[in-house]
């Protein structure tokens, strides 16, 4: 039987900053670091980290472009956007090698917009019938992902789902920041990371934050993030009288993040439905800071409600008020939900957990295709 040895992982160069753009360089790291040799096709030279290999069989430049997967010959192949051109590509290649091919969807922030909606249908109408033969398994990166991918055309059976993995050792516990230091920020803090435009739930954030804890002097409310909201927003805290209470940083850099995080008390996250991906809600779990966020799919499938944080009814003041006096009054609840957050970081989203389970499934695979070569062999002897 062959080993599992070549891996090729095709992106599809439209969607690979917007949709889990990280995804693919974190997983061929991790690959690389269990001994396979690894490729991608489709994403800017050096994107992707691969192993040395340049030549094929023949002596022939691979290249990172997409005609380069048959020369690569890669054992399986990984190809990201269920119904994008990347998809379309990879599928071509499994099947003139023979070899499964594993789709990874991260799902549309929301219905998606225009540009992704007709790229879906272009791959649908063109290509969506043959993909969807071709593919062994999809991974979907959470639950809103698995049902778009159902209701695609590819069978429940097939899809499992996986979450994106966090690396542990950027985003740890402990860690201080520069930022809270320069804007003169004091006690605790409720923290929120990302955009500042609608459908984010900010306004009953600020008001629920109004009526608990944002006339105390030892809290206050940062805001981390740019958008066209902010000025809206901010005299809306001042109509409150909470202005002073409230900072506003700006969007921090990948860099800040951790330290952001390790000085906050918590991470609130109030999106109104599922056009927000909850990306924040992994890193902040790994820094061991407890969450606060709406009872949407997505979030579900990241926070425990009264484990690692609480889950709240999307834009219900009434409910977002509560939770918030809950986590306030009581330091051993915040105490517990982030040791817990901690916890589930690394039994469940830590990079290594999630490429073990990508591992394992590639393995299994690989295996089915080596029986099904064997016994076909044997028919034909």
């Amino acid at each position: 039987m062959t080993s599992l040895r070549r891996i090729a992982l095709v992106v599809n160069p439209f969607t690979l900053r917007v949709k889990g753009g990280a995804h693919a360089p974190q997983l061929a790291r991790e690959l690389l670091g269990r001994g396979y040799a690894v490729r991608g096709f489709g994403a800017p030279e050096g994107l992707i980290p691969r192993s040395g290999e340049e030549l094929d069989a023949q002596g022939r430049p691979i290249g990172s472009g997409l005609g380069g997967i048959l020369r690569y010959e890669p054992d399986l192949i990984v190809a990201y956007d269920a119904l994008s051109p990347a998809a379309f590509e990879g599928a071509r290649a499994a099947r003139s090698l023979k070899v499964p091919l594993v789709l990874v969807e991260a799902g549309f922030a929301g219905d998606g917009n225009w540009w992704e909606r007709f790229l879906r249908g272009v791959g649908e109408r063109l290509w969506g019938p043959f993909v969807r033969r071709m593919a062994r398994r999809v991974v979907a990166l959470d639950p809103v992902a698995q049902a778009q991918a159902i209701h695609e055309g590819f069978a429940a059976e097939r899809v499992v789902k996986l979450p994106s993995g966090v690396s542990l050792d950027f985003y740890r516990p402990g860690l201080a920041s520069n930022q809270v230091v320069d804007h003169g920020i004091h006690g605790r803090i409720l923290l929120y990371v990302g955009r500042l435009t609608t459908g984010r739930g900010l306004e009953v954030l600020i008001e629920a934050f109004a009526k608990t804890v944002g006339q105390r002097s030892d809290w206050s409310l940062v805001l981390a993030g740019e958008g066209p909201e902010r000025q809206r927003l901010r005299a809306h805290a001042g109509r409150l009288g909470i202005g002073s209470r409230v900072h506003w940083l700006g969007r921090p850099r990948r860099e800040e993040l951790p330290g952001l995080m390790g000085a906050a008390t918590l991470l609130a996250v109030p999106a109104l439905d599922d056009t927000v991906r909850g990306k924040q809600i992994p890193r902040a779990m790994a820094c061991g800071l407890p969450v606060i966020a709406s009872r949407l799919p997505r979030f579900e499938f990241l926070v425990e409600d009264g484990g690692s944080g609480l889950l709240v009814a999307p834009g219900d003041l009434t409910a977002w008020t509560a939770a918030l006096g809950r986590a306030s009054i009581s330091p051993e609840s915040r105490k517990r939900w982030g040791v817990r957050a901690r916890q589930i970081a690394e039994e469940r989203l830590a990079w290594p957990v999630v490429a073990q389970h990508f591992e394992e499934l590639f393995l299994e695979l690989h295996g089915e295709t080596e029986e099904t070569a064997v016994e076909a062999r044997a028919c034909t002897e």
